[in-house]
């Protein structure tokens, strides 16, 4: 997935009023103002109801459903046959604009902090996860190599400790 295309369905997203956040990879490249690495995909974060117009809008570009067996109403992945993939995060807003990840009885979110990150992707300016929140979400699993490589280099940018 390269730049260019990130930025060019971040760009069609926000003229069809439909606002994302970059995340994963991405999102941290985003924050470090550079392509430190290659990336499989683009992961977003989008409101729930907004997911039927970027539905319509991949679909006539040719993108289908790529099974995964995580799937669900508020994860999926989205492809098309020259590789490109979205990794759709789909949230909803609470009260206190924290955006709800799956059922409410699973407490999954995006705290509202967590949707405050400003980042540069090919020169553009773009919505992504707050650095802070992007070192924390990369916790609860076994890091690999480049998860280990991504905090690093957002925790000496952003002089966080670790």
């Amino acid at each position: 997935m390269e730049g260019n295309y990130v930025i060019e369905l971040y760009t069609t997203l926000e003229s069809l009023g439909i606002k994302i956040w970059i995340d994963g990879g991405w999102g941290v490249d985003a924050l470090l103002g550079e392509q430190t690495r290659e990336h499989a995909d683009v992961d977003i974060v989008i409101q729930n109801k907004d997911l039927l117009k970027l539905r319509e809008l991949l679909e006539t570009q040719g993108y289908k459903d790529v099974a995964r067996d995580n799937t669900s109403d508020w994860n999926f992945v989205l492809g098309d046959d020259n590789e490109h993939l979205v990794d759709v995060h789909a949230v909803i807003f609470d009260e206190q604009k924290n955006g709800l990840y799956g059922p409410k009885k699973k407490g999954t979110m995006y705290p509202a902090d967590s949707l405050s990150g400003i980042g540069i992707i090919n020169g553009e300016k773009v919505r992504c996860i707050s650095a802070e929140w992007m070192i924390k979400f990369h916790s609860g699993y076994k890091l690999v190599e480049k998860d280990h490589k991504d905090i690093s280099a957002l925790c000496k940018k952003f002089n966080i400790l670790y």
